[in-house]
């Protein structure tokens, strides 16, 4: 197909049209290929010379072809053309209708403003017309306006009355004719109603002031206080004129209801001064139930059901009640009494059967669900508050129990005794009643408190112990300086043995349930102390009798009789005399210290090289001194009571078989058994003996040393106390039985 007949297959495109042409990549790559494709044809059918028999055949169809594609092309663009001169003929049709409009808003145009000008004219007429209408309504309304100024003093005087349903309909009848005139006068307010606002409000202040004194109405005069209530309800329930705030009287008169009720009990000037707390919490106990029971029967029946009266009083006095509380401990600190007080009421009287939980009150009453008086904060300030306050008293109270006691310590008149003959003080008893009550005492009120007292009465009772050894100890001093010398010292610490006794006896007293027994060690312990230190007062005043007889001994007159050691018994009878009156077990641990006291210092005395036996008849005299000493001492602590198992003289007969040893070979074996028998005997006591005996060469001396220290670590036999520890390691000045001193 040449470029000719191509041309004529191309639709003639009117003007203005674009030609794709080059600018479009597309066609001019479709026509590339079909070019090459038309070429390929060409060039297979002049290849083969036998297709050129057909060769008239193909452009007989390829004519048709072409005739039928530009068929096709002219239908195209003849329904394009078409399309084109419609859209012209619509367009030309808008425009003539747009100029139309145009011209018939401009007529419009000039009607309007001829229309403005024409109502210009007419305001002035408008303005008339308005003014005849308000006249008109001006004059019908004109009777009822004049008398409003005599409705609204009416209505004041009905409200100063209190009659207050009158009242309210007085109002009613105002307010709406008001709204008349408003909606006839086109919304002018008229001065004569300025009044009506304030005697609104003079009215509501009456409504809210009659249920603030409910209570008192309800007894006195029900019938005003259900006039109040009524105008309340009816004022609720009355539509609210469109621009008007709305009147909640219902709100008022709950609020005046509970404003009223908590100014009755927990005003400001109600709250009690210190020390009153108790008074004004028992007259709360009697006034709040009555209050409830005053609601329940006289207040509810005027009110109307979904007030919930005995509930509304219920909640109320309850807040009342818990915001005068926190007023009160915000302010100065509680005493001791106060914070008792409040504690036992809130936790116990206050729900209970004899005030809001009464079962004369109704179930409508139930506080129980409502939140605690007192937050756990506030019980547990007050209960520390109590436990400080009781504890300074507590003090206080032992302090003064313990100076009357003292000041009895220098009277010329021995201790008073009780009917067993025992020295007896009512001091114990006084002590552990007043920590005992105190720990009673809070547990009225909890267990946490009551645990907080005890532990507090177990440190006071502690500190009491210290300051009465102490006070002894200065008592004693005095005593033994000579500043202030007691007529009967040792009787009045023997006294105050017993009444350690006592408090250790009554110690069980202060235990607790659920109380680790331990908790009483301490207190325990320091009785155990105090016990220990009158002892050691009591045995120092016996050596102080006991130096100067033992300052003899030995001596001639020792080994020659028994008056000496009788001399000893009699003293120690005449100073144990007053143990009579100690009682068990501490007279047996006061008896069995005065022995050991008297052997120390016998031992002590014997050991002072003072004696020096020269021949096997002396060792044997003294030896049978020291038998019968031994057998004295027990025969004097068994007369004075001392249990046998107590007795520390068997070490008198243990130095008596050192003496008597014949065969100086065992001498070490002896010293062993000695060691065996009490193990805080030391080299120098034992020395010392040997020096006693006078026949120890320093050879043997050194072997029998040199035993104590071999075989396995000698255990104190049961029952048996430390001697020889006691006795103060003696320096020997070698002497003769034969010497001045002996002679």
């Amino acid at each position: 197909m040449d470029s000719t007949v191509k041309d004529k297959m191309q639709p003639t495109l009117p003007s203005g049209s674009s030609c794709p042409g080059p600018e479009w990549p597309e066609q001019e790559k479709a026509e590339q290929l079909a070019r090459g494709a038309a070429l390929k044809w060409a060039s297979g059918i002049f290849y083969r010379p036998e297709q050129l028999a057909r060769l008239g055949q193909y452009r007989s169809r390829e004519a048709q072809r072409t005739c039928f594609l530009e068929a096709r092309i002219k239908s195209v663009v003849q329904s394009y053309l078409e399309g084109v001169q419609t859209g012209v003929w619509q367009l030309s049709q808008a425009l003539a209708a747009v100029q139309g409009a145009h011209e018939a808003l401009s007529q419009a145009h000039g009607l309007i403003q001829s229309m403005a000008q024409a109502s210009k004219s007419l305001e002035a007429l408008q303005e008339r017309v308005a003014q005849h209408k308000q006249l008109q309504a001006l004059s019908q309304l004109l009777p009822r306006l004049q008398a409003v100024p005599a409705s609204v003093t009416h209505t004041k005087m009905l409200i100063d009355t209190q009659q207050l349903l009158e009242a309210y309909a007085s109002l009613r009848e105002l307010e709406q004719l008001q709204e008349e005139a408003w909606v006839s006068l086109g919304g002018l307010e008229l001065p004569v109603f300025q009044g009506l606002g304030l005697l609104a409000e003079a009215l509501g202040h009456a409504v809210e002031a009659a249920a603030g004194a409910a209570g008192q109405l309800a007894r006195t005069n029900p019938s005003l206080l259900v006039a109040a209530i009524r105008v309340a309800e009816m004022e609720a329930r009355r539509p609210t004129p469109l621009g008007q705030v709305p009147r909640d009287w219902q709100q008022r008169c709950l609020q005046g209801l509970q404003a009223g009720l908590e100014q009755v009990h927990f005003g400001t000037t109600v709250l009690p001064e210190p020390g009153a707390l108790g008074e004004w919490l028992q007259a709360l106990q009697v006034a709040l139930p009555a209050e409830l029971a005053t609601a329940e029967a006289l207040v509810a029946p005027c009110c109307p059901p979904h007030y919930n009266v005995v509930q509304l009083w219920s909640h109320t006095l309850h807040s009342g009640l818990r915001r005068s509380l926190q007023q009160l401990l915000e302010g100065p600190e509680l005493e001791a009494a106060d914070a008792f007080a409040l504690l036992h009421w809130v936790l116990h009287v206050y729900l209970g059967q004899e005030m809001m939980g009464s079962l004369e009150l109704g179930p409508e009453a139930d506080v129980s669900q409502l939140e605690p008086l007192l937050t756990s904060g506030n019980i547990e300030k007050l209960e520390a508050t109590f436990v400080v306050k009781v504890q300074a008293n507590v003090a206080q109270w032992l302090q003064k129990a313990l100076d009357g006691e003292v000041a009895e310590w220098g009277r010329e008149q021995e201790p008073n005794t009780d009917p067993s003959g025992f020295y007896y003080s009512p001091m114990p008893a006084i002590v552990l009643q007043i920590l005992r009550e105190n720990i009673d005492l809070a547990s009225m009120v909890s267990e946490s408190l009551q645990h907080r007292v005890h532990g507090m009465a177990l440190s006071e009772l502690g500190t009491f112990l210290r300051s009465f050894s102490d006070a002894l100890m200065q008592f004693s001093q005095d005593h033994l300086s000579g500043e202030a010398p007691a007529p009967h010292y040792v009787s009045y610490l023997l006294a105050a043995l017993n009444y350690q006794s006592a408090l250790r006896a009554s110690l069980p007293v202060l235990h607790l349930d659920g109380v680790a027994p331990g908790v009483l060690a301490a207190v325990e312990a320091g009785l155990d102390e105090l016990q220990g230190k009158i002892c050691r007062l009591v045995l120092e005043a016996l050596q102080v009798v006991l130096r100067p007889l033992f300052a003899a001994l030995p001596s001639p007159q020792w080994l020659s009789g028994s008056e000496l050691l009788d001399g000893v018994c009699e003293q120690m009878c005449n100073f144990c005399r007053d143990f009579r009156h100690v009682r068990n077990p501490v007279v047996q641990v006061l008896l069995a210290e005065a022995e050991r006291t008297v052997v120390v210092q016998y031992l002590h005395a014997l050991m002072q090289g003072r004696l020096v036996c020269r021949s096997a008849d002396e060792r044997t005299q003294v030896a049978q001194c020291l038998q019968h000493d031994a057998a004295q001492f027990k025969e004097l602590f068994l007369s004075l009571g001392l249990e046998e198992t107590a007795h520390c003289t068997p070490v008198l007969l243990a130095v008596r078989e050192l003496l008597t040893l014949c065969d100086l070979t065992l001498l070490g074996v002896e010293v062993a058994g000695l060691q065996q028998q009490f193990p805080d005997v030391s080299e120098d006591h034992v020395s010392a003996l040997l020096d006693l005996r006078g026949d120890v060469s320093r050879e043997q001396r050194q072997a029998a040393l040199s035993s104590l220290g071999t075989g396995p670590p000698p255990s104190r036999p049961a029952g048996r106390r430390a001697l020889f520890s006691l006795v103060p390691a003696p320096t020997p000045s070698i002497s003769t039985c034969l010497s001045g001193l002996c002679s």
